[in-house]
């Protein structure tokens, strides 16, 4: 099976110049499906802490590049949405964000933030042992006791080194979200309205700008349920700063 993929028909939440080359990295079978992002592409293109494959693989060979608490020695490993990398090194520390057009780009954290990150429900159901499991955006499970107060929609920030949920975000109208696909990637808001559209089609929302410090007051936004996801705001800061460019460059050998 070919190692390469072509640089036309890449999704796009990867953060790679589409005409410089035929040619960019293929990501291995992994956490968030076809939309992650090789490893390789954010520590070469984005970063530009390796030159080549040759020099990512022996950054990655010192256990230094660490993704959700665990460190990594696969360049071809997908990185994706809300991933948390830290460069233990160089003590630097990004969580993975939606930017525009649903580009991801890397918002610089603080250690402390580093510890945890967070998740969108996408799957609930009961499982024997009368527990419940949750799946996550990025294929990640965790399970709860039976009774607890989770739904689908709603965001939970996990521990990086026990797996344990220690913060949940109800999906609800007034919570804070952002949009991480469309038109509106990368938008902040409050749930102004949930509009639930009858049959088989999504259901809308709408989410006010308005009040929210850090946050340009554009008026609103309104997207599908399924493009919006819950945050705290802790993420309002990061999501205000400069995000690291996505810069193309170098070869994929």
């Amino acid at each position: 099976m070919t190692k390469h993929q072509k640089r036309l028909s890449v999704p796009n939440s990867w953060p790679v110049e589409r005409k410089t080359e035929t040619f960019t990295v293929k990501a291995d079978a992994g956490p968030h499906g076809e939309a992650g992002v090789p490893l390789l592409i954010i520590l070469r293109d984005v970063l530009g802490y390796a030159d080549s494959r040759k020099e990512a693989r022996y950054a990655l060979d010192q256990d230094s590049v660490i993704i959700n608490g665990k460190p990594v020695s696969d360049e071809e490993r997908p990185v994706g949405m809300f991933d948390i990398l830290a460069f233990t090194e160089r003590e630097e520390y990004y969580r993975v964000f939606p930017g525009e057009g649903g580009r991801l780009s890397l918002t610089e954290i603080e250690a402390d933030s580093a510890q945890s990150k967070l998740g969108k429900i996408i799957g609930k159901q009961h499982i024997s042992g009368g527990q419940v499991q949750l799946t996550l955006h990025d294929g990640q499970t965790l399970l709860v006791e039976e009774g607890s107060d989770y739904d689908g929609g709603d965001s939970v920030v996990v521990a990086n080194d026990d797996g344990e949920i220690v913060a949940h975000f109800p999906y609800e109208e007034g919570a804070l979200v952002t949009a991480v696909d469309g038109a509106h990637a990368g938008d902040i808001g409050r749930i102004e309205e949930i509009q639930v559209t009858p049959g088989s089609a999504q259901n809308n929302v709408i989410a006010t700008q308005e009040d929210i410090p850090g946050v340009a007051d554009e008026g609103s936004f309104e997207t599908v349920e399924e493009y919006i996801v819950v945050i705290d705001e802790n993420f309002i800061a990061g999501a205000a700063d400069e995000s690291a460019d996505a810069d193309d460059g170098g070869d994929d050998e």
